[in-house]
């Protein structure tokens, strides 16, 4: 089981380096599959799983391989504008995961819970926006708050509807647990 989770949580990780290639840029923080990527792996892996996954990835890109947006890495991308957002992964697969484990797994459920994943990450990037870029909270909430909430809602409703069919045919094909509620 042990090295089943391993296992899980690498590839969940090189999961998200990749959709973090998938990006539009922005003057600060770009639009990224980053998010969506920890949607899923939240949704599918569920809090400690999902977590120890994000964790996994901020280590990647902090010791400077490729792996955040932009195929950038290192310690400089977690305390610049953008690390906020990074760190958020780590809190928003846990408490999305944790939502879950304690209701049902749903898609309903998974909706409510990935968004609130999203204001999780979106709150503790924006902080950290504002401190490193030196700005007010309205520049820091125009440029890392604002622009991702619509398209936020459309990955919140992927990772559920996805993660939701990916999970129970994993469960299926006991390659995951059944949750107990």
């Amino acid at each position: 089981m042990k090295l089943k989770n391993l296992i899980l949580c690498s590839l969940f990780a090189a999961i998200t380096a990749i959709l973090a290639q998938l990006e539009i840029p922005l003057p600060y923080v770009p639009i990224s599959g980053q998010t969506l990527a920890v949607g899923l792996t939240a949704t599918i892996l569920g809090s400690k799983l999902g977590a120890i996954s994000m964790i996994c990835y901020t280590c990647l890109g902090a010791v400077g391989l490729p792996v955040f947006a932009g195929a950038s890495g290192g310690i400089g991308v977690l305390v610049g504008p953008t690390g906020g957002y990074i760190f958020g992964f780590i809190a928003a697969a846990y408490i999305t995961g944790y939502i879950l484990e304690k209701t049902t797994y749903s898609i309903p459920i998974a909706l409510a819970a990935n968004i609130v994943g999203m204001v999780i990450t979106l709150i503790i990037g924006t902080i950290q926006l504002k401190f490193a870029m030196d700005i007010s909270w309205s520049k820091s909430l125009a440029a890392g708050t604002y622009p991702f909430i619509a398209v936020g809602l459309i990955k919140a409703f992927l990772a559920s509807w996805i993660g939701i069919i990916v999970r129970n045919r994993l469960v299926h094909a006991n390659l995951l647990q059944k949750a107990s509620y």
